[in-house]
């Protein structure tokens, strides 16, 4: 009897309109806490599976503040031992910022290692692991780091052999290009004053300390960039 009252409960519609949920909804966004700081608390992603440089990389190492919105992309070979992924993470990262209380993950297997959770663990930085079933862990953080994918491959597919250097360019121009969901750009949102970016060198005369080839490319590669990133932002 108490098998077919059970049964009897779990499929009946006004019962489980009636009862009482003591957990939150499954598959409803939990959006995380907003940063205090900047740099605070941060997330990070590989883009894999580029074509490799007469360098060796093949890789992009994608680091993005969650307030401000400003990121990091860092040239990297997938092979890195995470010796070596420290080292990079301390000298371009670390030696910018300072560390993060919070770090934003995926469940990349270097970022479950115990290696990885000692270096962070050691550093008083929480390690934040989201999962292919519960996206919703990065929340705003992931689709930003989806749509810097997106805008990566855009551009450095132009540019297969040597996209390593041209990459500094590109995190130059996503730093400075107009946020909605902050209301200004990366960069002033980071440092409190806009950025003066080679498109300026021209209307200021200042382009006389670089030759005008140079100025030339420079501008017309930061516009192509531009107009790959108002593509993804309109996906």
């Amino acid at each position: 009897m108490k098998k077919e009252v059970a049964q009897y409960i779990a499929t009946c519609l006004i019962c489980q309109k009636a009862k009482i949920e003591h957990q939150k909804p499954v598959g409803m966004l939990q959006p995380l806490d907003i940063p205090k700081w900047k740099w605070d608390s941060i997330a990070m992603d590989f883009v894999v599976g580029l074509p490799r440089t007469t360098h060796k990389f093949d890789s992009i190492w994608v680091l993005v503040d969650r307030l401000t919105k400003s990121a990091h992309f860092l040239s990297i070979n997938i092979r890195y031992s995470l010796e070596k992924l420290t080292e990079l993470y301390m000298t371009e990262i670390v030696r910018l910022h300072g560390v993060p209380s919070s770090i934003i993950s995926d469940r990349d297997p270097r970022y479950t290692s115990k290696f990885w959770g000692s270096l962070h663990q050691t550093l008083g930085t929480k390690l934040c692991l989201s999962s292919a079933y519960h996206p919703q862990t990065d929340g705003q953080s992931k689709r930003t780091i989806q749509s810097l994918e997106y805008l990566l491959r855009a551009c450095l597919l132009e540019d297969s052999g040597s996209w390593d250097q041209y990459l500094p360019l590109i995190e130059f121009t996503y730093n400075n290009n107009f946020h909605s969901s902050i209301g200004m750009t990366p960069y002033e949102a980071l440092y409190g004053r806009k950025c003066k970016t080679p498109l300026c060198w021209f209307e200021t005369r200042e382009n006389l300390i670089l030759s005008p080839e140079m100025v030339q490319q420079t501008m017309e590669k930061i516009k192509m960039i531009q107009e790959k990133l108002r593509t993804t932002q309109s996906r």
